[in-house]
């Protein structure tokens, strides 16, 4: 079983359901990939999504990545990659923490404008990526990359969300 916790700042706009729109985001994330069981499971694995000021995330880049300039979205994992297969069968009280995601909301706004898309489906679009993130997905490489951006696009297909690695080209 999944739980979402979000915790909505100033300056991310009251006119959204941001709650409703990060649970669907993580469940279609994580049902693209091998840990896709954990929807159903006894074991609840709780994932915390922040949606907060582009300050915040600059001040948490800085201080957790040594990157002193703001982001559209940092996840902070709690569980080691290695032990994602185990994390069901670890849990003492029936919960893991899966980790927490962070979205700057002056990046996300900007960046959905630049695209011509929602700010609503542009945060479903980071909080797909940092939930793949937090199950160990990274994009370091071409490789990888491909194949996060194929996780992402199943994922925010399965929401009737456009592909947003779509160029013109295409």
């Amino acid at each position: 079983m999944l739980d979402v916790a979000v915790l909505h700042e100033t300056p991310w706009p009251d006119t959204s359901d941001w709650e409703s729109l990060a649970t669907r985001a993580v469940l279609a994330a994580i049902a693209q990939t091998p840990q896709g069981e954990w929807i159903s499971h006894p074991v609840t694995i709780e994932v915390a999504v922040r949606l907060t000021s582009d300050d915040e995330v600059h001040t948490l880049n800085r201080q957790y990545r040594g990157k002193d300039q703001p982001t559209n979205v940092l996840s902070f994992p709690m569980v080691q990659p290695d032990l994602l297969d185990t994390v069901t069968q670890g849990s003492d009280d029936g919960e893991v923490l899966l980790g927490d995601i962070v979205l700057a909301h002056g990046i996300c706004a900007a960046e959905a404008a630049e695209k011509g898309i929602s700010v609503e489906n542009h945060a479903t679009h980071l909080i797909v990526h940092g939930v793949l993130h937090l199950l160990g997905h990274d994009h370091g490489d071409d490789v990888h990359a491909e194949a996060m951006e194929g996780l992402e696009r199943a994922a925010l297909a399965g929401l009737g969300i456009a592909d947003p690695y779509r160029t013109l080209e295409d």
